[in-house]
């Protein structure tokens, strides 16, 4: 599978996913401290729904495009509102043609005391990313492999802040690196929050990916996911996952909330969700 940011920003699972992180970042904001958000797979940043890859695709139609539409009912309307803000930002003439990456999304909540650091690796991301931050003293953007940055840039000098994991899925044994990752960089930054994103395509992958967080021993674990179908053989893609370690004590709330109600618009009645502690409470 191949999952370059290009192809498809703006679908089900950017909507579901980036819906966590300003749910996570608004937590970070209830107190004053500083925090620093680590984006180890930033892409471009900002992409045009109507160039080439997205417009190949379509993607973004069923997904950010049908949020923006319909909207969500009460409460979830109301958690869904800095998401929707930080697309719209993007958009001032009112016409959904721009969607904002994770690092966008991070940056247009980010306070003045806040820094985020986003890393990317594709050399023609990583120039594009830059030029899109160009001048931007809160952000710095790296040309780096994300895994090693897990590594070199732990724990930051703030002590709180979000480390968003977002892999293209591009080469065999992401699961794998990825749950190797968070071992290591759990190690060197145990009160971090972590946001690991992964795609529902191969059902047994992703239990096997479970069972080695479950083994890691690292106390708090939720595991939040929505599929918008059923798997499907052959395998494609059916719904969209996050590990956040470290979670904040509201999210499992929120989430029972708005995953029932992202489930509905975005499975068109056949969605559904999955809200698990694979460790801790």
């Amino acid at each position: 599978m191949n999952y370059r940011h290009a192809f498809h920003a703006g679908n089900f699972a950017d909507v579901v996913k980036h819906i966590i992180l300003t749910r996570i970042l608004a937590y970070l904001m209830r107190k004053d401290a500083p925090f620093r958000v680590i984006d180890t797979h930033a892409g471009v940043g900002l992409y045009d729904l109507s160039g080439g890859e997205a417009e190949r695709t379509g993607e973004w139609q069923e997904g950010i495009a049908r949020l923006v539409e319909r909207g969500l009912p009460g409460a979830a309307g109301e958690l869904a509102a800095p998401y929707l803000a930080a697309t719209r930002a993007q958009n001032p003439d009112g016409v959904l043609r721009y969607y904002p990456g994770s690092p966008f999304i991070a940056r247009h909540m980010l306070r003045s005391q806040d820094r985020l650091m986003a890393l990317e690796l594709h050399p023609e991301d990583a120039a594009a990313l830059k030029e899109n931050f160009a001048g931007d003293i809160q952000t710095r953007v790296t040309h780096l492999d994300g895994w090693a940055g897990m590594g070199t840039h732990l724990p930051p000098k703030e002590k709180r802040g979000l480390v968003l994991v977002d892999p293209p899925f591009e080469e065999k044994g992401e699961f794998s690196r990825m749950a190797a990752s968070l071992g290591k960089a759990h190690r060197r930054w145990p009160g971090g929050i972590y946001a690991f994103w992964y795609p529902l395509k191969e059902p047994e992958a992703v239990e096997t990916y479970v069972k080695a967080l479950k083994a890691a021993r690292i106390p708090k674990i939720l595991r939040l996911e929505l599929a918008i179908r059923p798997p499907s053989t052959p395998p494609r893609l059916f719904g969209t996952g996050m590990i956040v370690v470290n979670p904040p004590f509201v999210l499992e709330q929120e989430m029972a909330v708005l995953l029932p109600a992202l489930a509905d618009l975005l499975g068109e009645g056949r969605g559904r969700w999955t809200i698990e502690w694979v460790a801790g409470e």
